[in-house]
């Protein structure tokens, strides 16, 4: 059930289906991007054409419209439209008439901000596996019993480290609970959508959420940082990297060719760089020209929309498959929006980068990534000029530290007991099996349980009792051994009465 429309959220789900289909599952797969050759057990459910294409479309203009979008817009746009969908005929079908022979044994969906689609997992009373596309969402952690420890685990929307001082840590305490609670506050309204649609009335959104058995991560503790993990939250980071695919003739001869090195640059699937100005982009023209004889492969959508004057040592294509390019040994470097999927391929071919970001958590993604010394940070594709560029390229090109460790961190990533798509669709069918075996039981607790405050209240009474008896026995002692002071003022009294 993947009902968002955004390409680069749908990279990571196929290839999970895909492999779903080929292990002999019967899939039936809603999406808005349906597969364009078929392959057996596998059934697209097309949503196609239902929304707006996102996909090499994304203006200049719209991409600066979308580095300022609120987190109400952004529930709005990717949540309540999204849910909107239900009105769909082929997502009628689905909750009307659902098929009964065999019937679904489990449902795959991502969780973003559309928690309204969860319903299903009731609904045909199956459990859930959830997909998350990026880091595990702080809000999540509240809802799947996934212990948050906001001492040393970033917040989703900060670009600290784990190691953050006091003003970093009360920072990242109060934007985390914060944005938490917006969330689940705006994304509260799409119970309506579950009761029209469902007829499921529930107090909260949030109660959906104990339907989800399993939670399959886009993340890598190499990438990432340790961080504690309940047994149904299972990291899958690097899932969507497919090294089936090649070349194409041309690219090839151009990377073999590159003696000098070559330099990949693409700002994602869905800005296009030809719509930036003029201005912007002659500081990209100037700098590659300045790096030759190091070639540039470019990304370009619409190149008959691109600004004259293309370098020589600059070849466009609309489309690059990206890990073959990478992992080319004549690549040197990744010039990059910033897109989680993207870094991780980088990463996974051990290529330090360059980061632009446009919007959303690319801001984070590149902090992380220089903090880790493989990529150097501009602020936005508007403070890149010719000399800062060409500096950024010369450091990745020149400074050997940043193949270095970019070379370690790619060893972290790639060393594991199970490659990412096959520990997914193990977890997937561990779960098709047996159920929500593997939630925690901290679901079942209220928030001041689930942090003993009131074992830790219970405590602090017992002790203040305790000393209150104590200080009273030791106060009524003390009058018998050497009376009370009222007994001595009374004896005094008495004494000078007798004077």
């Amino acid at each position: 059930m993947f009902p968002l429309h955004g390409k680069s959220h749908w990279i990571m789900q196929e290839e999970l289906m895909k492999a779903l289909a080929k292990r002999g599952h019967q899939v039936d797969v809603v999406t808005h991007f349906p597969l364009k050759k078929p392959i057996l057990n596998y059934t697209s459910i097309s949503l196609a054409g239902s929304m707006p294409q996102v996909v090499n479309n994304l203006t200049a203009t719209e991409v600066k419209s979308f580095s300022a979008t609120s987190m109400t817009s952004l529930t709005y746009m990717c949540g309540t439209q999204i849910c909107q969908l239900m009105d769909h005929p082929k997502i009628q079908e689905l909750i009307k008439n659902p098929p009964q022979d065999p019937p679904y044994d489990l449902i795959i969906m991502e969780l973003f901000m559309a928690p309204c689609y969860l319903a299903f997992g009731r609904h045909l009373n199956v459990p859930i596996a959830a997909t998350v596309a990026s880091v595990f969402h702080d809000w999540l952690s509240e809802v799947s019993g996934n212990p948050l420890n906001l001492a040393y685990i970033p917040g989703l929307f900060t670009t600290y480290t784990q190691r953050m001082n006091f003003t970093q840590r009360l920072t990242n305490v109060l934007l985390t609970h914060y944005i938490s609670e917006q969330i689940h506050s705006q994304t509260n309204s799409q119970l309506e959508f579950v009761k029209k649609h469902f007829g499921i009335d529930v107090p909260h959104i949030k109660d959906l959420y104990r339907d989800v058995a399993l939670y399959l991560v886009n993340t890598h503790h190499s990438l990432h940082g340790i961080r504690p993990m309940t047994t149904n939250v299972i990291e899958i980071g690097g899932l969507h990297i497919n090294n089936d695919e090649t070349l194409p003739p041309e690219v090839q001869k151009w990377l073999d060719e590159s003696k000098d090195g070559c330099i990949y640059f693409t700002l994602g699937s869905m800005a296009r760089f030809e719509t930036f100005s003029k201005e912007v982009i002659e500081q990209f023209y100037a700098s590659f020209k300045k790096i030759a004889p190091v070639r540039v492969l470019m990304k370009v959508a619409k190149k008959e929309d691109l600004l004259p004057g293309l370098p020589k040592n600059v070849m466009t294509q609309s489309w690059f498959p990206q890990v073959p390019v990478l992992k080319h040994k004549h690549t040197r470097g990744f010039i990059t929006h910033g897109g989680g999927l993207g870094t991780q391929e980088s990463i996974y071919c051990g290529v330090p980068m360059i980061g632009i970001p446009l919007f959303g958590d690319q801001h984070i993604n590149i902090q992380n990534y220089v903090n880790k010394k493989v990529a150097v940070a501009f602020e936005s594709i508007y403070d890149v000029t010719e000399e800062k560029l060409t500096s950024a390229l010369n450091k990745i090109l020149k400074d050997p530290s940043y193949y270095e460790n970019a070379q370690r961190l790619s060893k972290l990533f790639n060393d594991r007991p199970m490659d990412a798509l096959n520990t997914s669709i193990f977890w997937v069918e561990y779960i098709a099996k047996y159920g929500n075996v593997l939630q925690s039981p901290a679901i079942d607790l209220y928030w001041w349980q689930l942090n003993l405050l009131d074992v830790y209240a219970f405590i602090v009474a017992v002790i203040i009792v305790a000393l209150f008896i104590v200080l009273f026995v030791l106060r009524k002692l003390k009058n018998l051994l050497f009376g009370s002071p009222a007994r001595k003022d009374s004896a005094a009294i008495k004494f000078k009465k007798n004077k």
